[in-house]
């Protein structure tokens, strides 16, 4: 069994991404979502809902988490694949992260871990709550997909993943397998994250396309999977999955300093000058993962 996790700026389409991949990866293997986003979206495409149940907003119903059956808060969803949520405190009350913590440790308590090839966690990566780091931290997720794009702080935020995964490589033994663009057609966009990818001393392991399609299928609730099968990109979301399911190319990621990926942007031609850089500056998060 290989645990994998999906990270990446909130708003980058990661849960969107995830879903659609783990879907292609359903048609072979045997998967089970952990959703790990406060949100509680990480599972709502292969369930056709707005939001499943999740361990913790039950638990706290139930008055502990030792009063929850695994049946309770473990869907299956489209091609079977099982689907759970840990949710998160309601907003300013606690730490969200202690929803992965405790999620995690219920599902393996109770043995829903067996007879599965993959186990993805869909992560929230921009926040500054270390419970975040969790499946990192803890030796849970061993390979990192990092989705992101073209823009300034979906790559900001992806370096400062990387900078989470170095921390824990060693004693945790967690590995980045790659970035994946889920393209916002900004421009030489490929050969940015190429670029990126290669500085942090990975792969750009995919360029997913951006197309309608996949706006068509989320009214739906549905991955394009599901909803168009025979789409191109369906496709797309298959050769990634593909990727990942025969990817060895695992590292232990080199960040780079704000210096070098400021300056990285300028030599895209993606940052002006001074003024427009600070600007910028200002509105980027002090801390990630």
């Amino acid at each position: 069994m290989r645990q994998i996790a999906f990270y990446g700026k909130g708003g980058i389409g990661k849960s969107t991404t995830s879903q659609n991949t783990l879907a292609a990866l359903s048609e072979n293997n045997r998967i089970m979502i952990v959703g790990c986003d406060p949100k509680a979206d990480s599972t709502r495409l292969m369930l056709h809902c707005k939001a499943q149940t999740t361990i913790l907003h039950l638990a706290a119903e139930r008055g502990s988490v030792e009063d929850i059956e695994l049946d309770e808060v473990m869907v299956k969803g489209f091609n079977g694949v099982l689907c759970v949520e840990s949710g998160g405190p309601e907003p300013g009350v606690g730490c969200a992260g202690r929803g992965i913590i405790t999620a995690i440790n219920f599902l393996e308590e109770n043995g829903a871990y067996e007879n599965l090839d993959f186990v993805s966690y869909d992560v929230l990566g921009d926040v500054v709550c270390g419970g975040f780091a969790m499946p990192i931290r803890e030796g849970k997720a061993q390979e990192i997909y990092i989705v992101t794009s073209g823009e300034m702080m979906a790559m900001y935020a992806a370096n400062n993943i990387a900078r989470g995964i170095l921390k824990y490589a060693h004693s945790g033994g967690v590995r980045l397998g790659g970035l994946i663009c889920n393209s916002r057609n900004v421009e030489r966009e490929v050969e940015l994250i190429e670029e990126l990818a290669r500085r942090l001393g990975t792969q750009m392991i995919h360029f997913i396309p951006r197309h309608k399609q996949v706006q068509e299928a989320e009214i739906r609730r549905m991955t394009v999977i599901e909803y168009s099968p025979d789409h191109p990109q369906a496709d797309e979301y298959r050769a990634l999955a593909r990727k990942i399911e025969n990817n060895t190319n695992l590292v232990i990621p080199t960040p780079i300093s704000m210096d070098e990926l400021e300056q990285l942007l300028i030599d895209f031609g993606l940052l002006g000058g001074e003024e427009e850089y600070q600007k910028a500056i200002a509105t980027l998060p002090t801390a990630a993962v």
